[in-house]
C-alpha cells in the first residue's frame, strides 16, 4: 500500500472541476448533513476546491498542492486523507495523468444528495441520526423541509398550457432547420452547463455473496426474479450497513416478502433495522473505517518477519475481525464489542492502533478485556495522537511498567504500597523486547512455567489466524 508522498507531492498541479453547477443551496447540506459524518477538515477542503471555481463555471485555473497546504495550514498528508475521505461519501472523483515525470490531478466535485435523497437513502441517514442523535436529527428533518402544497380539492388548477398560449409559425423550407441544426448543438470540445443527478453511497454488488444466500433460499418461497438488480443493490448496501451475513439476511428476505412473491424494499430495511437494533441493545450503526487507513499503514513491503506479519495482519484487519479471531472464530460477547466501540468513537482511535490495544490488554488480563484498563489505556494513547500500528506497539514496550503500574494498582483498591517487591505475572505481547525487561528475574519457577504455557497456547492462535 503506497504512503501519501507515493501518491502526491507538493509541486503536482491540479484544476478544480465540478460535475454540473453548485448550488449555494448544496452548502447548507454539506455543513448540517455531511458534516458530521466526514468531518471539518473533509469539509474545509470540499470548500476550498470549490471557491476555486468561477461563478457558473465547471473549471478552475491550474494550481499547485503546495498552494492548497497554505491555504488550508495542513500538511500534505492530512489533506490526502482527507480526499480519500470526500471520495468514498461521493463528493469527490480524483484523476490522474503522469507526462514526462510531471504529475497532475483533476479534482471534479460531485454536488451532495439533495435533503430527500438524504433522509431516504438507507445508510447516510442511519449514520448521521447515530452521529447526532434522535433530536438533532428531527430538528435537521424539520429545517429541510416544508409544508405540502394545497390540497388539490381545495384549490382547482387554472394553468394554461403551452399550446393554450404561443403558436408556432413554420418555416417556409426544411433547408432552414438543415442549416441551424449545427448552431443549436454545444461546440467541439465544449459542453452546457448544467445539474447532473447525484446517486446515494452504493456498496458494489459483488462484495456480498448472493450464491450463498440463494443457497439458503428455498426457491419454492422466494423466486430468483425476486432479487431483481434494484434489490441486489439494497441487500449489499444493508449488509455492510449492519454487517448481515447470508444466513441472517436469508431471514430478514422471508419477512420482506409479499403476497406477490416480491421483495418489498422498506420491508426490507425495516427487518434489517429491527434485526441490529434487537441485537445492538437499540442501537444504530456509526461510520466508522473499517481497517486502518492506507495513509497510516507502514507495512508497506511483503512481510518478512514475525513482528512485520504480525503487523501487516493488525494493519488489514478491522478490530471486530481480530476479536473473533482471537476467540478461534467464536462471536465476541456483546459487552467486549460495546466496550471497543466506545473507545473507537470516544477516543478516536484508528482500527490499527485498536487492535494492538486489544492485543496488549487481552494478554495482560487473561484474555478478558477489562472496560476501566482499556479505557485508560485508550486515552492516554490518544492523548499522545497514536496513528500507526508501529507507534503503538513502540509505546506499550516503553511504558510497559508504567501500565503494569496501573493493573497492580487497579487489584490493590490504589491502596499505598507495601514494601513487598511485586512479582510480575501478567503476559506480554511476543512483539516485545524482552531484553528491556530487566525484572525477569523477579519471576518465580513456578510462574515462568505457567506464563509461558499460557503464552505458547495465544502464539498457537496468532499463527493460526495470520495464515
Amino acid at each position: 500500500m503506497a504512503q501519501h508522498w507515493q501518491e502526491i507531492l507538493p509541486i503536482d498541479r491540479y484544476r478544480v472541476a465540478a460535475n454540473g453547477i453548485l448550488h449555494e443551496y448544496d452548502r447548507k447540506v454539506l455543513t448540517f448533513l455531511y458534516q458530521p459524518l466526514i468531518g471539518s477538515v473533509c469539509f474545509s477542503l470540499y470548500m476550498t476546491l470549490w471557491s476555486e471555481l468561477e461563478e457558473n463555471r465547471l473549471w478552475s485555473e491550474h494550481s499547485t498542492h503546495h498552494l492548497l497546504m497554505n491555504l488550508l495550514g495542513m500538511n500534505l498528508k492530512d489533506i490526502y486523507e482527507a480526499r480519500l475521505k470526500l471520495e468514498g461519501i461521493g463528493l469527490l472523483k480524483t484523476y490522474v495523468k503522469n507526462d514526462e515525470g510531471e504529475r497532475s490531478f483533476i479534482y471534479e466535485l460531485h454536488p451532495p444528495l439533495n435533503p430527500e435523497q438524504f433522509f431516504l437513502d438507507g445508510m447516510l441517514n442511519i449514520y448521521l441520526y447515530r452521529k447526532i442523535g434522535k433530536k438533532h436529527f428531527n430538528r435537521l428533518k424539520r429545517f429541510f423541509s416544508d409544508q405540502k402544497k394545497p390540497n388539490g380539492e381545495e384549490f382547482q388548477d387554472v394553468t394554461k398550457a403551452f399550446q393554450d398560449v404561443f403558436a408556432s409559425a413554420t418555416p417556409g423550407s426544411m433547408q432552414y432547420l438543415q442549416d441551424t441544426s449545427k448552431d443549436l448543438e454545444a461546440e467541439e470540445n465544449q459542453q452546457f452547463i448544467g445539474r447532473n443527478d447525484q446517486r446515494g453511497i452504493q456498496i458494489e454488488v459483488g462484495t456480498f455473496d448472493f450464491d450463498l444466500l440463494m443457497a439458503g433460499l428455498n426457491e419454492s418461497l422466494v423466486p430468483k426474479k425476486a432479487l431483481t438488480p434494484k434489490v441486489k443493490e439494497v441487500i449489499s448496501n444493508l449488509a455492510f450497513l449492519y454487517t448481515i451475513d447470508p444466513l441472517q439476511m436469508k431471514n430478514i428476505i422471508f419477512s420482506a416478502l409479499n403476497e406477490s412473491n416480491e421483495i418489498d424494499i422498506e420491508e426490507l430495511r425495516k427487518g434489517a433495522r429491527d434485526w441490529y437494533q434487537y441485537v445492538n441493545h437499540d442501537q444504530l450503526p456509526n461510520l466508522v473505517e473499517r481497517i486502518q487507513p492506507a495513509i497510516h499503514q507502514v507495512q508497506i513491503t511483503e512481510p518478512k518477519t514475525q513482528e512485520e506479519q504480525l503487523i501487516r495482519y493488525l494493519e488489514t484487519t478491522s478490530p471486530l475481525q481480530f476479536l473473533i479471531d482471537l476467540s478461534g472464530g467464536a462471536e465476541p460477547s456483546k459487552s467486549d464489542i460495546q466496550i471497543i466501540e466506545e473507545v473507537m468513537f470516544k477516543q478516536k482511535l484508528l482500527p490499527g492502533v485498536i487492535n494492538v490495544l486489544i492485543h496488549f490488554v487481552m494478554l495482560k488480563t487473561d484474555m478478558k478485556l477489562t472496560k476501566g484498563y482499556v479505557e485508560k489505556l485508550a486515552s492516554h494513547w490518544a492523548r499522545l495522537q497514536m496513528k500507526t500500528v508501529k507507534e503503538a506497539m513502540d509505546l506499550a514496550k516503553k511504558e510497559h511498567r508504567t501500565y503494569l503500574g496501573w493493573t497492580e494498582n487497579k487489584k490493590t483498591g490504589g491502596k499505598g504500597t507495601t514494601n513487598k517487591k511485586p512479582i510480575r505475572t501478567e503476559l506480554i505481547p511476543d512483539w516485545f523486547d524482552e531484553s528491556s525487561n530487566h525484572t525477569a528475574k523477579d519471576h518465580s519457577q513456578a510462574n515462568i512455567s505457567e506464563d509461558e504455557a499460557k503464552k505458547r497456547a495465544i502464539e498457537e492462535k496468532l499463527k493460526a489466524f495470520r495464515k
